[in-house]
């Protein structure tokens, strides 16, 4: 009965109802900001990406604070995952080459959602008694709109979904990729645990060191290597191009609402990948030292840029280019991405992949220990911190050991629900967000 009922659930989170609402928020707000993310490229990637390297982390009151670089890397950690190499995989495999461009078209008007967030998330943070920022959903749903229940309804989902979607499962995916490596599940579950130990007890800031350095050198590395896959087989590269656009417009309805396969499994891989709708960004860039909501909203842009119109899209490339991919295939996710990484590094490509999966993983159960601990103080107080840190640790372990197929499926639940009360919040707060972009965005001005 509970297994039906959660099914049921799940399919309505991540069904093409909901599906629709996400993209339906990106477009309301894409189309208030006169689709800044497109039109306004100059201006955010001036304030976020270019200002990176002119200058150095401002010096604030604040001890609690962490750079805007450290805030997107850490959000990156969380949403950069396996879902970038194996999840993309298949939804290739599930919706065809046309979920390709989907997923694009997802992510870029995913980019205003999460920029929005960004900006309500800063606008509405407090700092606790350690002089630490907080913010997020939570936030702006109970301060500003009042509703402090529903803000607590998304505080227990947050926490569910970090134990489960953020770790356990990605414990299990790390001790998976180990295991390539000859390492036993115990052993992995021991060494993840500690890790996480050691990560969490130094609160956001060291978690925030971590991803600093971890997230661009293995990005750099995963992307190069995809590229070189592609540049091996450039050959392909336009009939590929052709398939994308031709299989985009398809229509091979999966339910009764008349979504292609190629929309349904593209929207959906594109939202899990960058969780944009979901919020939960918004907690760690709510922490950044940024001068005003705005600035820190357009961040928010660069995230989902990063990790679905780039990384999704390169990964993708590699894999339909390779000459493994075909719409018939047999090989699920993971044997797809390692059969492309073989067709030209041979074993030792099969190896990197594995790391490089491993390395992605432990990203995201790392980051998303913040989040859930957000939630966790959210409903309890400060001193629950320390005892969910206990639990994150021992979740992080028994997910690394042992396989609940029934907790993997609650969790995505509780990860899709999560959008719920936060898509309601942002479009009747939309009007906030999008007068505090205009205000510091000249391009706004204009229109």
């Amino acid at each position: 009965m509970f297994h039906t009922v959660n099914s049921a659930i799940s399919a309505f989170v991540w069904g093409p109802p909901m599906l629709a609402v996400f993209l339906g928020t990106g477009l309301y707000l894409s189309a208030r900001t006169g689709f800044y993310q497109i039109f306004g490229v100059g201006d955010w990637v001036g304030s976020t990406l270019l200002s990176a390297f002119k200058r150095r982390k401002k010096k604030t009151a604040s001890d609690g604070s962490i750079s805007q670089l450290g805030a997107l890397t850490s959000a990156l950690a969380a949403c950069l995952g396996t879902g970038n190499i194996v999840g993309v995989a298949a939804a290739l495999c599930s919706g065809g080459a046309g979920s390709l461009f989907w997923m694009c078209i997802s992510a870029v008007l995913g980019m205003m959602t999460c920029c929005c967030e960004n900006i309500l998330g800063v606008k509405y943070r407090v700092k606790d008694s350690n002089g630490i920022f907080k913010g997020g959903p939570m936030y702006y749903i109970g301060h500003g709109l009042g509703m402090k229940g529903l803000a607590g309804a998304y505080a227990v989902l947050l926490t569910g979904a970090s134990l489960g979607m953020g770790n356990m499962t990605q414990a299990n995916s790390v001790a998976q990729g180990l295991s390539g490596f000859s390492v036993p599940p115990l052993i992995s579950g021991i060494i993840i645990a500690v890790l996480v130990a050691i990560s969490v007890s130094g609160g956001l800031k060291r978690i925030s060191a971590i991803s600093e350095k971890l997230i661009p050198v293995l990005s750099a590395a995963f992307v190069v290597a995809c590229f070189i896959i592609i540049g091996k087989n450039a050959a392909n590269i336009v009939p590929c191009v052709k398939s994308v656009i031709k299989e985009a417009f398809t229509v091979k309805a999966v339910t009764g609402f008349g979504m292609s396969k190629a929309a349904r499994y593209g929207i959906s891989r594109g939202v899990f990948s960058n969780e944009a709708g979901l919020g939960s960004s918004a907690i760690i860039h709510a922490a950044a030292d940024c001068e005003s909501p705005a600035e820190q909203g357009k961040w928010g842009i660069l995230e989902v840029f990063i990790d679905t119109v780039f990384m999704c899209t390169v990964t993708g490339a590699a894999i339909l280019t390779s000459g493994v991919w075909s719409p018939d295939t047999s090989l699920n996710g993971v044997e797809l991405c390692t059969a492309v990484f073989e067709s030209v590094f041979g074993r030792s490509g099969g190896y990197f992949l594995n790391a490089c999966i491993c390395l992605f993983a432990f990203a995201t159960l790392v980051a998303w220990s913040y989040y859930g601990k957000s939630g966790a103080e959210y409903l309890f107080g400060e001193k629950s911190g320390r005892i969910y840190n206990m639990i994150y640790v021992a979740a992080a372990f028994a997910g690394s050991v042992i396989r609940f197929d029934s907790v993997w499926s609650i969790s995505d639940t509780l990860n899709g629900l999560m959008a719920v009360p936060n898509i309601f919040a942002l479009l009747l707060l939309s009007k906030e967000a999008v007068g505090l972009l205009r205000e510091e965005s000249h391009c706004l001005h204009r229109r």
